[in-house]
């Protein structure tokens, strides 16, 4: 493989950066029922993002083009919660053509690092259950399976 490099994310790289997005959500959509299916929506402010002191959005190159993305964000945690902090992994994305080349692993031990060296020590994220490759790339990287969201539509009972 080429060389790889996990660099932070500058303002320049937004456009990638939406495209990657919306790439996320049309993954998505289909796992979903609850997200509008015929407008344009955003996970994510991107751009606030990368300035925000707070929240660390990296990205994946080789060889000058941007193939993967990912951020960490330091977020609180209820009162009764300790450690009163807690690093959240988010916008995961690897292109279609890279995958399966540990680029996102490359991503999370990056951000790992980063919050390591913000002194968090519990990292989370959020996955549908109906995404098993992804599922597969947070458990060979170390997470495991902590709460189970369940949902209900009662327009379809």
């Amino acid at each position: 493989m080429k060389k790889m490099i996990i660099r932070t994310a500058s303002i320049e790289d937004l456009p990638i950066l939406l495209d990657f997005e919306q790439k996320i959500i049309e993954v998505e959509r289909p796992m979903d029922p609850t997200i509008k299916q015929n407008e344009k929506i955003n996970y994510y402010d991107i751009g606030a993002y990368i300035t925000d002191s707070n929240t660390e959005v990296v990205v994946a190159e080789i060889d000058g083009e941007i193939v993967g993305s990912g951020y960490g964000q330091v977020r609180d945690r209820k009162r009764f919660f300790f450690p009163q902090k807690k690093g959240y992994i988010g916008f995961m994305y690897v292109k279609d053509e890279h995958r399966g080349k540990g680029i996102s692993q490359a991503i999370i031990k990056y951000l790992c690092h980063w919050f390591q060296e913000n002194n968090l020590h519990e990292i989370r994220l959020t996955v549908y259950e109906k995404n098993p490759k992804a599922i597969r790339a947070y458990e060979k990287a170390g997470f495991e399976k902590h709460l189970v969201e369940m949902r209900i539509d009662l327009n379809n009972k």
